[in-house]
């Protein structure tokens, strides 16, 4: 194997699971372990625990069991700055985009660096020169420096989710996770945002995973691919190896009944 690409685990979860109000298993014995640099799609039927599994990752909802590693720290119950430091290097990417409507795309992008500010700098909306220009710089890289200015409601979807990227990357994040990224968007504008997120990792080898609805599309940008049915990991392993049986057994459908045609481009 060459040098550059030995890459070194940056997270791992270990028998990770998720119970909400001590009856729903949202995720059960969960064990990954994720490379750096890796490009992940996560793939299963609506209510899995796709979205429960990125949010136990970036402690936006606490695991239940078990333990998650990133980045060499055991991040499972850490609170105060230590959540802090977790947060900042995890960028998330959201289905709707969350971003500040009736502010400007460049001060949403910039709002990428409050949690490496004091509080009273994020209150005051204190940015640094250095910032801005990058913040500029990551604009430029995505098609939208000549849409600083606007509002972020005055854009397209495909252009907010472009936003929404900007503002991760501002974070200088050692991984990004993406929910359900392009289940919002038009074809042609999922395409861009795919297209944008796969350079983004090989270029900049930022780390990230993705769950998705469309398999044909996780098929295509990933080497690796997560099923989850039911809240439990039932496939992990590469693309190639990813047969029609395997989707079938993950969306616990029939042959021929599976609503995400792998041949037809998942609509």
């Amino acid at each position: 194997m060459d040098q550059e690409k030995q890459n070194s685990t940056i997270l791992t979860l270990k028998k990770v699971g998720k119970t909400y109000d001590n009856t729903v298993h949202a995720l059960q014995d969960v064990n990954i372990s994720v490379e750096e640099g890796e490009f992940v799609s996560v793939i299963g039927p609506s209510g899995a625990g796709k979205s429960t599994l990125l949010r136990c990752i970036n402690r936006l909802v606490d695991a239940t069991e078990g333990e998650i590693l990133f980045d060499g720290r055991d991040i499972t119950h850490v609170t105060g700055k230590d959540l802090r430091w977790v947060r900042t290097r995890t960028g998330m990417i959201f289905q709707h985009y969350n971003l500040v409507n009736r502010l400007s795309v460049i001060e949403n992008v910039l709002h990428g660096r409050l949690g490496h500010k004091s509080t009273l700098s994020g209150v005051v909306g204190y940015y640094t020169e250095a910032e801005k220009e990058q913040a500029f710089e990551i604009l430029d890289r995505l098609g939208l420096a000549d849409q600083a200015y606007k509002r972020c409601d005055e854009l397209s979807g495909g252009q907010m989710q472009r936003v929404g990227i900007a503002r991760a990357l501002m974070q200088e994040p050692r991984l990004i996770l993406c929910d359900e990224p392009i289940a919002s968007l038009d074809p042609s504008s999922a395409r861009v945002i795919m297209d944008y997120l796969k350079a983004i990792n090989e270029t900049m080898r930022i780390t990230c995973i993705l769950n998705l609805h469309q398999v044909d599309v996780a098929l295509k940008y990933s080497e690796r691919v997560i099923g989850i049915t039911a809240g439990c990991v039932v496939y992990d392993g590469l693309t190639e190896n990813l047969d029609k049986k395997k989707i079938h057994e993950i969306y616990q459908s029939e042959e021929g009944q599976l609503i995400i045609d792998v041949d037809e481009g998942g609509k």
